[in-house]
């Protein structure tokens, strides 16, 4: 993935972390993930989506550190291809992925694979920053918990059929599947020697030769 992250930009540092104990401690007392202290939840901010004009009911995918990558995207691939089961079924036109902390990089993962599953897609991509509030409990009986706000990078990628605005900073256009004329002359009609064709799985190689030597264009956040 280190020729799909550059387009996403550097992901950033986290940027702050600050305690909120109930009582005052001293500078011998524990903190937060040391010893036996126990987190007990993690809220994030609802701050709005970086990304202006998002429809109300547009499909939101949530990634998190501990998401399948797999089940991700089953149910963001049924929904764009419109195959739910039923005949009324419609493939939606737009779905917004986010992630933040350790999730970033597979927020990433998990767009790059889709957007290979379903063609055709316009992309804006935004980074920005995150607040979480983490509870921790104390291992001290009948001791006061402790509040941690961490401020974490996250993500927020848009994928659509429709186009999007090409001046908007983050957007990358569909990808595309480039050959030169040099390498069509090179490979020539895909024959042998023997003048047989090559079998199947040669030109699947082929393609990714082709592929991997052409990659898509990407502009950087």
């Amino acid at each position: 993935m280190e020729s799909s992250n550059a387009a996403y930009g550097s992901i950033m540092e986290p940027h702050s972390t600050s305690f909120t104990p109930s009582v005052a401690f001293s500078s011998s007392s524990p903190q937060p993930g040391q010893g036996n202290f126990r987190r007990l939840s993690c809220i994030e901010d609802n701050s709005p989506y970086p990304i202006p004009g998002l429809a109300a009911d547009i499909l939101q995918m949530r990634v998190k550190e501990g998401s399948k990558i797999r089940n991700v995207l089953r149910f963001a691939t049924t929904r764009m291809q419109g195959d739910g089961g039923d005949s009324s079924s419609t493939s939606l036109r737009q779905v917004v992925f986010t992630g933040s902390g350790r999730g970033v990089t597979k927020t990433i993962t998990c767009v790059e694979i889709l957007k290979r599953k379903v063609a055709g897609l316009h992309q804006l991509s935004k980074i920005y920053y995150k607040t979480l509030n983490e509870v921790w409990e104390s291992p001290q009986q009948g001791a006061p918990g402790i509040t941690v706000e961490r401020t974490v990078p996250a993500i927020c990628i848009l994928l659509s059929k429709d186009p999007l605005n090409p001046q908007e900073p983050g957007y990358q256009p569909p990808q595309t599947l480039c050959v030169s004329t040099e390498d069509a002359v090179r490979h020539g009609d895909l024959r042998s020697t023997s003048g047989s064709p090559f079998p199947q799985h040669a030109a699947k190689r082929l393609c990714l030769e082709d592929w991997t030597g052409c990659p898509p264009r990407t502009s950087k956040v």
